[in-house]
């Protein structure tokens, strides 16, 4: 049957509108409507396939559309990667810098064709003005939108310029057990550098390349090397290794190896001794202990009792280099601080009826020093909220994590809050005393990790128990 034209279309409209009254009409274009919404309201359908039960290595051809000569990338990608690491993997091979949105599109020809299913990068996950839905792409796999040699995936980064890029699955490999999340295995052309207007024609190109035929796959494959595949592998929060780079600019290309240091440690290293868990955790453990009968009693005005600040005082390791009797709370305020920790940060404490009482977690955890290392780890994990103390905490915890025997940078930790701009309220950039003093920070946690309180000098320094609870605090390791 031939189609029927544009022009047949409204001439049969219309005949079927003549004659028909006011009432008539209405209830037709209620009808239109009605249609119109439902259509518009249904979701595209998902288009995603199981992961596959054993990762594999998928060899992929990825073209820059409508480039002449081609331009393309041959790609070795493992297929259990998550959609927002192959954004990297991509940024790589085409030389890009991450600095504009992209978005993923399965199931259609053009990435801003409604009918395809899009996987969104966080920004366009979070824009109110997004009424096209979509999943985030750091929760599909690979494996999840392409599984047979000739299948396609579309990716465009950049909404302005648009660079559309073309996956096709060529090949599916079984993966070596030490291939790495992403290899060069061939490739056609210099990519386009960012911000130079969609050009894609060699005579255009060679206005801003040096060389626009020139490419060289150990170029793209020393930057796949970088350590965020690493630190991404072993499951670092994402939000950390978006603030890695920063830091490495605030401090200057070479001078803050950070992000490094973080992908040289070994996650299959033993931790910490119960033993010397609970050296560090003496301070911990006898208020707990001390609470676990009838709680601890509290004066009138709701301080610790004279003769448990004196007995507590010598096992906190702020009390470094104190001067003064401790023995009154209000008075010795490493000791309050310690004590208010335990009940507002960590959660093992709480206060009924004018005494110190353990919390279900504290009861779970006093007898167990282990235990207590683990509920410490699992406190300190930054949670979404407020985002100054999200960022400050993620980086001291980095720098804790690799930080054993060392004294945390905490003017550089100041310096990269400020350069991503967070001030005071007076306009005042962010300084280290910021840093040791916001509200249930993880800075002050890890200091009263420390053997015992010595000297003030040294209370300062990350124990090797500190930077073992910043690594588990990070998802670095799962157990101490």
């Amino acid at each position: 049957m031939a189609p029927v034209s544009e022009d047949e279309v409204l001439r049969r409209f219309q005949a079927m509108i003549d004659g028909m009254g006011l009432e008539d009409l209405r209830a037709l274009t209620g009808q239109v409507l009605t249609q119109a919404g439902q259509a518009a309201a249904e979701p595209v359908e998902s288009r995603r396939r199981p992961a596959r039960p054993e990762p594999a290595v998928f060899r992929l051809r990825v073209d820059l559309n409508d480039a002449a000569p081609p331009i393309w990338r041959r790609l070795d990608v493992r297929s259990d990667l998550t959609l927002d690491v192959v954004h990297q993997v991509l940024q790589d091979a085409f030389s890009w810098t991450d600095s504009h949105l992209h978005r993923f599109v399965l199931g259609a020809d053009d990435v801003w064709d409604p009918r395809g299913e899009a996987f969104l990068c966080p920004y366009d996950v979070d824009d109110p003005e997004n009424e096209d839905g979509g999943t985030p792409e750091e929760l599909v796999r690979l494996d999840e939108t392409m599984g047979e040699p000739g299948d396609v995936l579309r990716y465009v980064y950049d909404y302005g310029d648009s660079w559309d890029l073309t996956l096709r699955l060529e090949e599916v490999c079984h993966p070596r057990t030490t291939a790495p999340p992403a290899a060069c295995v061939g490739g056609h052309r210099g990519a386009p550098p960012e911000d130079s207007g969609s050009i894609r024609d060699a005579e255009s190109l060679a206005e801003v390349l040096d060389d626009p035929a020139y490419f060289d796959p150990a170029d793209v494959n020393a930057r796949l090397t970088r350590p965020y595949y690493v630190l991404r592998q072993r499951g670092l929060p994402r939000r950390l290794l978006e603030l890695l780079p920063v830091l490495e600019l605030v401090a200057g290309p070479g001078t803050d190896d950070l992000a490094h240091r973080l992908a040289s440690l070994d996650p299959a290293a033993p931790g910490p001794s119960t033993a010397e868990i609970a050296a560090v955790l003496r301070p911990h453990l006898w208020v707990l202990d001390r609470a676990a009968s009838d709680g601890i009693p509290l004066t009138a005005a709701g301080y610790l009792k004279p003769a448990d600040v004196e007995a507590l005082a010598p096992l906190v390791p702020g009390m470094a280099g104190w001067i003064g009797k401790a023995n009154r709370e209000d008075l010795t305020w490493p000791v309050a601080a310690f004590r208010e920790s335990l009940i507002r940060h960590l959660g093992l404490l709480r206060k009924h009826r004018g005494r110190l009482v353990l919390t279900r977690a504290g009861a779970a955890a006093h007898v167990d020093p282990r235990a207590l290392f683990e509920h410490l780890a699992g406190r300190l994990r930054p949670r979404e909220g407020r985002e100054f103390e999200r960022d400050a905490d993620l980086l001291v915890l980095a720098y804790a994590a690799v930080g054993e025997d060392k004294v945390l940078p905490l003017s550089q930790v100041a310096a990269t809050l400020t350069d991503l701009g967070y001030r005071y309220s007076d306009g005042t950039v962010v300084d280290e005393h910021a840093v040791r003093t916001y509200d249930r920070n993880v800075y002050g946690v890890l200091l009263d990790l420390s053997p015992e309180p010595a000297v003030r000098r040294e209370h300062r320094r990350m124990s090797p128990v500190a930077a073992a609870l910043a690594r588990a605090a990070l998802g670095m390791t799962t157990h101490p």
